[in-house]
């Protein structure tokens, strides 16, 4: 029985790489031999290595595509993969969000992640097809408090992804939606830090998780490699849930709670 080996895309195009997801995702195509080009507004700790590429700006900026489209004409035989990890987070209820705060978050996590699939699809479908994960959140299915704004823009992301699986399927274009509950990333722990007891936040939030700890970002990266790999060819519109079993249930028994009978 032969070995049981999964193909990347040639070049990837990953938003987000200066830290958390985007970082370890393109950390791990590195290590796998596939090129990146890494999308930030701050400099990625990847830049020495000769097969990642920064274009340093906005997503919610054409002019950051277009030099991202640059980089990828030069080698137009390529196939082609894109990552959607960038986004940004405020805490705080409906009533204390201010217009420019729910602007500059569908901004970014929404107008940032279709201007990427905008850019990006036509160069695929030049190609004979490619692969591209949105990556949106446990928290567009489920509310979770305080998160009103990030919560209705990962929604967004999620039937964004989902509608153009749909349009593009016919053209080779595999697109699927990577949904992370929470990690020991940048998103995350700026949650934590937001706490008045982070110590006792992160404590509580590991006990819901049926493994006990927050699940590290490394290990979300492996979930975005395989739908980008040609292993995934049977998932169109899928809604992979990389949570650790958070949401498998509505609620996790500790024992804490004592005999359920």
């Amino acid at each position: 029985m032969g070995s049981f080996e999964l193909r990347l895309p040639d070049i990837v195009v990953v938003t987000g790489t200066a830290s958390g997801l985007g970082l370890e995702v393109a950390k791990q195509l590195l290590q796998s031999n596939s090129q990146v080009v890494g999308v930030d507004m701050a400099p990625s700790a990847l830049e020495s290595d000769t097969r990642y590429q920064q274009v340093t700006g906005s997503i919610a900026d054409t002019g950051t595509w277009n030099r991202v489209v640059d980089l990828l004409d030069a080698q137009a035989s390529a196939t082609l993969g894109l990552v959607t990890c960038a986004a940004i987070l405020d805490v705080g209820t409906v009533p204390e969000a201010t217009a420019q705060r729910i602007e500059r978050t569908m901004s970014v996590n929404v107008t940032g992640t279709a201007l990427g699939m905008a850019i990006i699809i036509p160069r695929m479908e030049a190609n004979g097809g490619g692969a591209i994960v949105a990556v949106a959140s446990v928290n567009a299915t489920l509310a979770e408090q305080q998160l009103a704004i990030y919560n209705a823009s990962k929604a967004a992301v999620r039937q964004l992804a989902r509608t153009a699986a749909l349009d593009h399927a016919r053209r080779g274009i595999r697109i699927n939606v990577l949904s992370p509950g929470p990690m020991m990333a940048g998103l995350f722990k700026r949650h934590i830090e937001s706490a008045t007891d982070s110590s006792r936040f992160l404590a509580t939030r590991a006990n819901r998780q049926p493994q006990g700890r927050i699940l590290e970002a490394s290990e979300v990266a492996q979930a975005a490699l395989f739908l980008l790999s040609d292993g995934a060819t049977a998932l169109i519109g899928a809604d992979v849930i990389a949570d650790g079993g958070l949401t498998a249930g509505f609620d996790f028994r500790t024992g804490a709670e004592g005999a359920s009978v």
